[in-house]
C-alpha cells in the first residue's frame, strides 16, 4: 500500500507584481499557496518558492528594506525550488547587463542563479509579445513576453531550457528554474506543472 502524496506548499511573493495570477493557477494545481509580504511570514513552513513578474528593481530594493533578501537567499542556496518568471529571472541573476544609464547591479538581487540578464532586452516594439517554441521535456508551450528580460551568458551547470530567435528565455539551475515571459497569463499550465511536480513530497 502506497502513502498519497501530500501537495505542496508554495510561497509566492507578494510585495508587488503578478502574484495573484501565480496563486490561482498553483491552488487550481492543488497547491496551497501563502503570501510572503514581512519577514515573519518565512516563519511558516513551505515547500517551494514564487518570484513572479514585476519591477524587479521595486521588487529588490523591498525585499531587502522588509528583512527578506538574505533569508531567501540563504534558502534558495540550500535548495529550495523557485520558479521565477521575469522579473524574477532579474532578482535571481548574478549578473546584469543594461546598457541604460542607470546602474541595476545596485539594486540588490538575491544573485543566485549563474546567468547574465539584460533587463527591458526587446525594446519598445516588441515590448510585449506572444509566441509559442519548445520548451526542454514539455514541447512547444505558449510564451507571454511583457517588457521582457533574456538571458545573455548561462555558465557552466546552467541548463538552457527554451530560445526565442536564438535568445535564451528559460533556464534551470539546480532547484532554481527561471523564465523570461509569464506562464502565468496563458492558460497551459505546462510550467507551473513542471515546478509543481518536481517539489510534490
Amino acid at each position: 500500500m502506497t502513502s498519497e502524496r501530500r501537495q505542496p506548499t508554495i510561497a509566492v511573493l507578494a510585495v508587488q507584481g503578478a502574484f495573484l495570477e501565480h496563486e490561482q493557477r498553483l491552488e487550481r494545481l492543488g497547491c496551497s499557496c501563502i503570501e510572503l509580504r514581512k519577514a515573519s511570514d518565512l516563519d511558516q513552513p513551505f515547500d517551494g518558492l514564487v518570484l513572479p513578474g514585476g519591477e524587479s528593481t521595486v521588487q529588490g530594493k523591498l525585499i531587502d528594506e522588509l528583512g527578506m533578501l538574505e533569508p531567501l537567499r540563504c534558502l534558495i542556496m540550500e535548495g529550495l525550488p523557485v520558479l521565477a518568471t521575469c522579473a524574477g529571472l532579474i532578482l535571481l541573476a548574478r549578473e546584469i547587463s543594461d546598457d541604460s544609464t542607470s546602474d541595476p547591479t545596485r539594486s540588490p538581487r538575491l544573485a543566485t542563479m549563474l546567468v547574465t540578464v539584460r533587463r527591458n532586452a526587446y525594446g519598445r516594439q516588441l515590448g510585449s509579445f506572444h509566441t509559442s517554441q519548445d520548451f526542454s521535456g514539455l514541447g512547444e508551450v505558449p510564451m507571454t513576453f511583457i517588457r521582457a528580460p533574456f538571458v545573455e551568458q548561462a555558465e557552466t551547470g546552467v541548463e538552457v531550457l527554451a530560445r526565442v530567435d536564438g535568445r535564451i528565455v528559460a533556464v534551470r539551475f539546480g532547484s532554481q528554474i527561471a523564465v523570461s515571459f509569464h506562464p502565468e497569463l496563458d492558460s497551459c499550465d505546462a510550467i507551473h506543472t513542471l515546478f509543481v511536480n518536481e517539489i510534490r513530497v
